[in-house]
């Protein structure tokens, strides 16, 4: 079966630093907002939409020039999935956030507590190419 999701590492500035949001997955794993398209959507609305649902963040600046994937199977109720998240580079001024059910617990992490915190290398790999573009900027 396939599966596809968007997803968005989210930031904010904060006193001239860059702080990227985690969250805390009931599995335990911390990673970034993302979650499934739905039918007619777009990535970009499916983006929009989760971090709504998931953070209450409304006002997402996604940048052009980051869209990057990943792929990955796992089992549910038996049955392998293939799953494919794009992922979206989106600034946002909200600092304060309410997590949804499906998470735990969430945190503003500088970069480098981010790659240390971020449990997958995959997500390691798109946070890492995230920064490398906010810094040419």
């Amino acid at each position: 079966m396939e599966e596809t999701s968007a997803g968005a590492i989210i930031f904010r500035e904060n006193n001239g630093s860059r702080l990227y949001l985690l969250l805390n997955y009931p599995s335990g794993h911390w990673d970034f907002v993302k979650g499934k398209m739905e039918k007619g959507e777009s990535p970009h609305q499916t983006v929009i939409r989760e971090a709504k649902e998931e953070t209450d963040i409304e006002d997402l600046d996604l940048y052009s020039g980051y869209e990057e994937e990943i792929r990955y199977d796992f089992q549910f109720e038996g049955e392998l999935i293939h799953k494919k998240v794009i992922f979206f580079l989106a600034k946002t001024k909200t600092e304060k956030i309410t997590i949804s059910h499906e998470h735990q617990d969430f945190v503003w992490l500088s970069y480098e507590d981010a790659m240390k915190k971020t449990t997958y290398d995959n997500a390691r790999s798109i946070l890492s190419k995230a920064e490398k573009l906010l810094e040419t900027l």
